[in-house]
């Protein structure tokens, strides 16, 4: 598999061949989660059994989730097929879908549900996008069939794929994922949303991919898929909806029949296990199974003064949803009979005895390669102490403009600039996918760092400032001060100093348009022309602007 560079979710880099125009060389594990469904299973089996992708490429494998009778493969079927069962005692649609992707043998994992019919090249429109990009997750495209629409026989199926003719009229698409592609040029212009329209329906993953990101989650029988999606995200796919792998779904589904219900299940879950869905998380002070950032404090050699300054910002910020890993030798400090007022270690002994059962703090004597699934990571030595609404700002900042890293710059040493980085999780995992594809990356994966690397291998920073961007900000204009000038953190997360942040932000933006408006005011002065200071109705604005501010 290739690794090209693609930049936040514009796949549009990549040039596909057209079904039948080219050489397929990577194999493919269908995996159908199922349950009762023998006669819908039949259909979609037999139009497995007309794809165009190559057969000795391509298995099926039928996840039974307890049926009674068993499930069974009906004559009209791919010649790999096979049927796996889910363990006794275990059951629902991610327990069937992650015993299914375990026993899948194929280079990619190509979900479909029990209740589909593909068209005949719906698997190779799939797999030729995976042969440009090692971390592309494809959707297909569903149509949904009216529920009065008689469904075909297995036989039908078949003969219609095999003839390429199968079509139902009127289906339609959700209005819901057509809105989306419309709004994003089918996802090209998203950033961190895309996995949002993630469906186990026709879905395929790089095995991988799917691994590295953490396999499904079998707790979870419904929005096992959306959870799967998000959790991809984190690990640097782009996802790719191609309108070439069509599909149809017979009849309307459950989401269409019963939204509000769906939502009012999934969204009780789905809250803590994806920062992303703000809107989920409204409450001030909860905690949550996944933060929204991590904070990465190194505290080697600080004083316990410093590191409790740090800390105790980092957890009273305006983005309650935080948790933080301090670095230190914590390993190393000693056990037994010690002089308490006087050990060697004794502002490590300090820091840990602070903080060793608060739940969001964590010990660690090196920082994680991800952070995943948290969507953000923060890094920084203690000692600097971030405003109340420090992160909200930065995290705005990442946000609006894509940036994959924002680096806040602390201070000037004879050693470099000392500074706080703002990661992207995605952003970092995905150049990390593409430097293990480069030539030596497998090797030297491991040794790479933030501002270089070995002998021909680009630096993490570098890639990601490629596919995502990123920007140099000051510590001052973040609220980003050293200890001996941060305020006391108060037993509230300090709403006071959050909204004078604020107006301090709203003067500094508007002293900036004062001083623009000036140098206007200074250009039309002098410039001598009819067009500048000749015009009396455009410096009476100009003034006018002025003295509102």
């Amino acid at each position: 598999m290739t690794v090209p560079r693609i930049r936040h979710n514009d796949y549009g880099r990549l040039r596909p061949p057209a079904p039948g125009r080219w050489e397929p060389r990577l194999s493919v594990s269908v995996v159908i989660p199922a349950y009762e469904c023998q006669e819908a299973l039949d259909r979609t089996l037999a139009g497995l059994a007309a794809q165009t992708y190559p057969r000795h490429l391509m298995d099926v494998v039928i996840a039974d989730d307890g049926s009674s009778p068993a499930l069974r493969v009906p004559s009209i079927a791919p010649e790999a097929t096979r049927i796996v069962r889910v363990p006794d005692g275990c059951w629902g649609r991610g327990w069937a879908r992650q015993i299914g992707a375990a026993a899948a043998t194929g280079d990619v994992v190509h979900w479909v549900d029990s209740d589909m019919i593909l068209a005949r090249d719906h698997v190779e429109a799939h797999m030729r996008w995976h042969h440009l990009a090692s971390y592309v997750v494809v959707h297909g495209r569903v149509r949904f069939v009216a529920d009065d629409v008689p469904a075909p026989s297995p036989e039908a199926v078949f003969a219609a794929e095999y003839e390429g003719t199968a079509a139902f009229e009127e289906a339609r698409e959700h209005h819901w994922t057509t809105e989306v592609l419309q709004k994003t040029r089918e996802l090209r212009d998203e950033v961190s949303g895309a996995y949002r329209l993630h469906s186990g329906a026709t879905t395929s993953v790089p095995a991988r991919l799917l691994k590295a990101a953490g396999g499904v989650d079998t707790s979870l029988n419904m929005a096992e898929d959306t959870d799967l999606g998000y959790r991809l995200a984190q690990s640097g796919a782009v996802f790719v909806p191609d309108s070439e792998a069509r599909a149809w779904h017979l009849g309307t589904s459950t989401v269409m029949r019963r939204e509000e219900d769906v939502h009012r299940h999934n969204w009780s879950f789905l809250g803590d296990l994806i920062p992303d869905l703000r809107w989920l998380r409204r409450h001030p002070r909860r905690q949550w199974a996944v933060p929204y950032a991590e904070m990465v404090i190194d505290a080697y050699g600080a004083s316990y003064e410093r590191v409790r300054a740090s800390v105790d910002a980092a957890l009273a910020g305006t983005v309650a949803d935080t948790s933080v890993v301090l670095l230190g030798p914590w390993n190393r400090l000693p056990s037994g009979r010690r002089a308490s007022l006087d050990e060697p270690m004794l502002d490590t002994r300090l820091a840990y005895n602070l903080y060793a059962h608060e739940p969001r703090v964590r010990f660690a004597e090196a920082a994680a390669r991800s952070c995943a699934p948290t969507p953000f990571r923060v890094i920084f030595p203690a000692g600097w102490v971030l405003g109340p609404d420090s992160l909200a700002r930065l995290v705005e900042l990442a946000q609006r403009d894509g940036y994959g890293l924002v680096s806040v710059a602390l201070e000037e040493t004879p050693a470099g600039v000392t500074a706080l980085r703002l990661e992207r999780t995605a952003a970092f995992a995905r150049a990390a996918l593409v430097a293990e594809g480069e030539p030596g990356g497998a090797a030297s994966l491991n040794t790479l760092v933030a501002e270089g690397g070995p002998d021909g291998a680009a630096s993490l920073d570098t890639l990601v400032d490629e596919m995502y961007g990123s920007i140099w900000v000051a510590a001052a204009e973040y609220g980003v001060v050293p200890d001996d000038q941060a305020e006391p953190v108060g037993g509230d997360p300090a709403k006071w100093r959050a909204s004078a942040n604020k107006w301090r932000s709203e003067a500094t933006k508007l002293r900036a348009e004062v001083a623009r408006l000036e140098a206007e005011l200074r250009r039309d002065r002098t410039a001598g022309t009819a067009g500048a200071a000749g015009d009396p109705p455009r410096r009476g604005r100009l003034l006018r602007e002025f003295r509102r501010r």
